[in-house]
């Protein structure tokens, strides 16, 4: 594997049925809504089909690091309520599945994203500071869980009239000047580190 590419499996479980995360999840538009902290801008530029494949979908997103990725992604299949996968392109390169898999009360929702990082400060620094690009994504989806137990239960208020104060989602992290100045010096500190080891190698 490259030093620039990813790949990241994540499981969620919730107390709900496929068909409720499936519709969530397909309802791309609203991911700003209820997942704002990563999801700062969505607009579906082709429809696709029935089923929603050839659907093509841009973005812009963010995870606690303090840079923005420009990206978009086609469906490639979908087996409604079980799933659906997709190609990506933009800063980064690749394939995600989400696979639902209902086991009694419980939904458990698997998300395989294989990526290859393209965005050029991505691709220079992957191989220096990789461990802080995946606790980024880590971080992202951890937001996205918390974020769709909530929607869940918005939505499940809003289907059986039900006044229930549902919290507000998670927001976009916020950056400080002690923050930015860590992220810099983990940068640094991830450089020098690669630097050093390299120039071991050479000299073994």
């Amino acid at each position: 594997m490259a030093a620039s590419d990813y790949r990241f499996v994540t499981l969620w479980e919730f107390d709900a049925t496929i068909e409720e995360i499936s519709e969530i999840l397909e309802d791309v538009e609203s991911l700003p809504v209820w997942w704002p902290s990563v999801y700062l801008g969505v607009a579906v530029d082709e429809p696709g089909d029935a089923k929603g494949v050839g659907k093509v979908v841009r973005l812009l997103t963010r995870g606690w690091l303090p840079y923005t990725l420009r990206w978009t992604f086609r469906v490639t299949a979908s087996d409604c309520p079980n799933g659906f996968a997709l190609d990506a392109g933009g800063d980064f390169v690749g394939e995600g599945v989400w696979s639902l898999r209902q086991e009694g009360a419980r939904a458990l929702v698997l998300y395989d994203w294989s990526v290859r990082a393209k965005k050029p400060l991505l691709r220079w620094l992957s191989f220096a500071i990789k461990p802080i690009f995946s606790a980024n994504h880590r971080w992202a989806m951890a937001q996205g869980e918390k974020s769709l137990a909530l929607e869940l239960r918005r939505r499940r208020a809003k289907r059986e009239r039900r006044l229930e104060r549902v919290p507000l989602p998670p927001g976009p992290a916020m950056y400080s000047g002690p923050l930015l100045g860590a992220a810099a010096a983990l940068v640094v500190l991830g450089v020098l580190a690669a630097m050093a080891k390299r120039r071991q190698s050479e000299n073994t």
